[in-house]
């Protein structure tokens, strides 16, 4: 069984784990989160709380929470703590709102063990909150590479976890020599594979027309799918990225569903580049969306002839399928990938090549270095099984 040491009146005795609480800041976070918290809520040992935070809440950003819903989880708890303005001043201040406002939440719910994902500035502020709490953490994706500030955010959350959920064995390797303790390290892969490889690509006829802005896409018919988030150690440059980009698939011309970037800081000036375009052109091939239902968005990924931009999900979840990918800039730097994918310079004429060679490629076979879909299988049973300690040293200091 799974035990957390609480102390009592200056005796300490082993208090059995039950409340094992979730975090989601993001629509990636939630399509990735979605098999491990379905395994949670089945498992008759564990009690699954979930805390939305962040984007979840915004509606410009589709109201994501809605979906969780929808899916059948309850929400516990919801946490606004984006300030506007997406520029460096207001994501600090986010986290720091984040920190008070996540130690609040974890007061009401006293949970036995966090559960956070990947690399956004608001786990690190539920993470701080979290650690100066005493509270057991465990992290899914750390040990990972990119750019942006994304890559110190994530190896921030690794050393306040206690429990390690690597998708790779590249990232396991790395977290062990960041002094993690290799017997708190486990390969699991990434846990949207476990879904991504069962789904099939059907659509609705009208999905696109039904949401959001712009042309008619016809899903049977070859389309583009985009995301292009700012890269926040780069503030400043994404206004003439996301017109090279533009550029480059006006150029194309070809049908393309493109979702709004995410909150970071230098987003705005992406979104007003779109809008630009679109007072300026018909855009007869452009259709935006706010967001997409993860199952739907995988559909999507497995479905287009090629995804274009500079989001994880690209990397990671296209392994699963083989679907061409075009990254462009270096937002997504030293994370590993498949060989569907080819990078580029945020350069109007390499993002036109690079997509040209991809459709004369077409689909690559499906890849397992992001695991063989059994991750949420594998992340239940070590919850389960590992007995938490509140105080973290480097595992090789008496080495």
């Amino acid at each position: 069984m799974f035990w957390r040491r609480a102390a009592q009146g200056g005796t300490l005795f082993l208090k059995k784990i039950q409340k094992i609480c979730v975090l989601l800041v993001d629509r990636a976070n939630y399509g990735r989160m979605y098999p491990v918290m379905k395994a949670l809520d089945e498992d008759l040992d564990l009690e699954l709380q979930v805390i939305c935070a962040g984007t979840m809440l915004l509606e410009r950003f589709g109201g994501a929470e809605k979906m969780v819903e929808d899916d059948g989880f309850k929400v516990d708890h919801r946490v606004f703590l984006e300030v506007e303005g997406s520029v460096p001043v207001t994501m600090s201040k986010s986290i720091g709102l984040g920190i008070i406002e996540f130690t609040n939440v974890y007061q009401q719910l006293q949970p036995d063990m966090l559960l956070l994902i990947g690399d956004r500035y608001e786990a690190l502020a539920a993470a701080i909150a979290g650690a100066y709490m005493n509270i057991p953490m465990a992290h899914i994706q750390g040990g990972e590479i990119s750019g942006s500030i994304d890559e110190s955010a994530r190896h921030a959350i690794t050393k306040f976890s206690h429990l390690h959920f690597p998708a790779t064995e590249r990232a396991a390797d790395y977290l062990v020599r960041m002094g993690e303790d290799p017997a708190h390290v486990h390969n699991v892969g990434c846990p949207a594979g476990d879904y991504i490889r069962k789904l099939d690509a059907d659509l609705p006829s009208n999905i696109f027309n039904q949401m959001g802005v712009g042309a008619n896409i016809d899903p049977e018919k070859p389309f583009l799918l985009v995301i292009y988030h700012p890269v926040t150690t780069a503030f400043g440059s994404e206004k003439e990225q996301a017109e090279q980009l533009i550029g480059a698939l006006h150029d194309l011309a070809i049908p393309t569903v493109w979702l709004w970037p995410n909150i970071d800081a230098g987003s705005d000036n992406i979104s007003k580049v779109i809008r630009v375009y679109r007072e300026k052109n018909t855009s007869e091939w452009l259709h935006l969306v706010k967001n997409l239902n993860p199952k739907v968005f995988q559909k999507c990924l497995k479905k287009t002839i090629c995804a274009v931009g500079n989001s994880s999900s690209f990397v990671r979840d296209s392994t699963f399928s083989g679907t061409p990918v075009v990254l462009i800039g270096d937002r997504q730097d030293g994370r590993e990938h498949g060989k569907n994918l080819t990078a580029v310079a945020p350069v109007s004429d390499q993002i036109k090549s690079a997509v040209q060679l991809q459709l004369d490629h077409g689909r690559y076979e499906p890849g397992t270095i992001y695991g063989d879909g059994n991750a949420s299988s594998r992340i239940i049973e070590k919850l389960k099984s590992f007995v938490p300690y509140s105080q973290k040293t480097l595992h090789y200091r008496y080495q």
